[in-house]
């Protein structure tokens, strides 16, 4: 099993030293991957909206303060040598397929092939309706068709691709990803749509639990999510095996009352349940899963890390 953590992009942390600094850290204590996050254009983050959280706020301070998602990304692969980069995730409709294609490509092969691109259709009305040039309504087909004019533009030496939103033919689009076929797409989301875009297109499914209309916050939910994202794997004619699971951790190590269900949620109470959460979830199939170590104050945020390390990873 895969272990990440996410880079803070937005918020009090957001700045190119203590991005660095923490980057460079989680390298070196031995994580797995780092990730990033995608928002441009923030509404009043005052105002209740988040999906992921009870409340309906952001669980990171200052939101709408933030670098762009591709270009932090980029730096960051110029600040670190080995630890992969996920990008957790990549609103797709937010930007023009082709352009989006080369980004990707070019953060792949200048970062020797450590690219892991996360996608998603999004849920920030107001956001989407400001970058993107298709209807919000359409972002499920729109993230679709994006997706697989990426592929075409990743593996084919000529790439034609005609689409509803995207045409493209006659154009070389070089050089292509440094990993083949392609970098490895983990799809987010928990609704329908988005089970049968893992089942379509996924290298593994990328849910967060605590979508407050979705919720996969326990050992059952989660466990009952799995079954039905393998089943519309299989029954979209691949593999169900050949999907991994990543899970995305938003907070951890808190005490909290049982989940609706009348379940302990995961990754509540104490250290020894966090542990216990991480072997329950491996043996269920996640082959991934990533915390948020987020704050206010970059020298706090690492020293929780190195205790992580010390009392969590060392013993796994």
């Amino acid at each position: 099993m895969q272990i990440g953590f996410n880079l803070p992009v937005s918020g009090p942390m957001a700045d190119p030293h203590s991005m660095a600094k923490v980057a460079q850290l989680g390298e070196s204590l031995g994580f797995d991957y780092l990730t990033t996050t995608d928002h441009v254009a923030l509404p009043d983050t005052s105002t209740p909206g988040y999906p992921y959280s009870e409340s309906g706020e952001f669980y990171s301070p200052d939101p709408g303060h933030r670098v762009e998602q591709l270009t932090a990304t980029a730096w960051i692969a110029a600040k670190t040598d080995k630890i992969r980069l996920v990008l957790a995730i990549l609103v797709v409709p937010y930007r023009p397929a082709v352009v989006t294609a080369k980004m990707l490509t070019t953060i792949d092969v200048l970062s020797g092939g450590r690219l892991t691109v996360g996608v998603g259709a999004g849920w920030l009305k107001p956001e989407l309706e400001a970058l993107s040039h298709t209807p919000f309504a359409e972002r499920g087909a729109v993230t679709d068709e994006y997706i697989e004019a990426f592929k075409a533009i990743w593996t084919q030496e000529r790439p034609v691709f005609h689409g509803k939103y995207t045409n493209l033919e006659g154009l070389l689009v070089d050089p292509k990803p440094v990993q083949k076929p392609h970098p490895p797409i983990w799809v987010g989301g928990e609704t329908a749509p988005s089970l049968r875009r893992v089942a379509r297109v996924g290298d593994a499914w990328y849910p967060i639990g605590t979508n407050s209309k979705h919720m996969l916050d326990t050992r059952p939910r989660l466990e009952a999510g799995i079954v039905r994202m393998r089943k519309m794997v299989a029954e979209a004619g691949r593999d169900p095996n050949s999907v991994g699971v990543v899970y995305r951790i938003k907070r951890h190590g808190f005490e909290a009352p049982p989940a609706t269900d009348g379940n302990r949620r995961l990754f509540t109470g104490s250290i020894e349940a966090v542990i216990d959460d991480i072997h329950a979830l491996k043996a269920m199939g996640v082959t991934a899963m990533d915390f948020d170590f987020e704050g206010r104050e970059a020298d706090k945020a690492m020293a929780e890390m190195r205790l992580f390390r010390d009392r969590v990873l060392a013993k796994l």
